[in-house]
């Protein structure tokens, strides 16, 4: 109970810093709403999840890091999208995000966020996020004032993000599996 109420705490300072932090550097000029739109995806979104999946799975800290490094990932990229107005700026393409998430979530449902299926799952939302900007170039959108390296450079980071959270599911699911492995006697 004590540790639940030490990992709450910690949530709760991490959320009322990282806007406190980011007004005080000026760093973006953020819409009145996005204050709000950032505590509840850090604390309803992405905490309250991690909190539940990493309580009813497993105690390994590399399942736990993984399940961060997913959600952390899913955290900028809305942000990014929501808040911040856009990786491909007011772009009707943006909507392509939220397919690409919900690939994620998809696959982490069938998956029973179990360690192999999620590795299986986040490996189609880093496939799905790598598709964007070549679909946004198909269809021709206007998106690419950035230029195209940028824009492409910035899917592939987002994408190895969720290809690395892929790895460390598949490493859990390789220990996992070991134990199982032993001869009966």
């Amino acid at each position: 109970m004590q540790n639940t109420r030490r990992r709450l705490t910690a949530w709760v300072a991490v959320i009322a810093l990282i806007p406190l932090v980011l007004t005080l550097l000026a760093v973006w000029h953020w819409r009145p709403g996005a204050f709000v739109l950032a505590i509840v995806l850090l604390f309803g979104g992405i905490g309250l999840t991690y909190e539940l999946v990493v309580k009813k799975k497993m105690s390994s800290r590399v399942y736990r890091f993984a399940v961060g490094l997913a959600l952390a990932t899913v955290f900028v990229l809305l942000w990014m999208n929501v808040a911040v107005g856009g990786i491909l700026g007011d772009d009707p393409a943006n909507m392509m995000y939220f397919g690409v998430l919900l690939v994620g979530c998809m696959g982490a449902i069938i998956a029973r966020v179990e360690p192999q299926g999620m590795a299986r799952a986040l490996f189609a939302t880093a496939f799905a996020m790598a598709l964007v900007p070549l679909i946004a170039l198909l269809i021709g959108t206007p998106a690419f004032a950035n230029g195209m390296v940028a824009v492409f450079g910035l899917h592939t980071f987002f994408a190895m993000l969720f290809v690395g959270s892929a790895l460390l599911f598949q490493r859990v699911a390789r220990e996992h599996k070991r134990p199982d492995m032993s001869p009966s006697a």
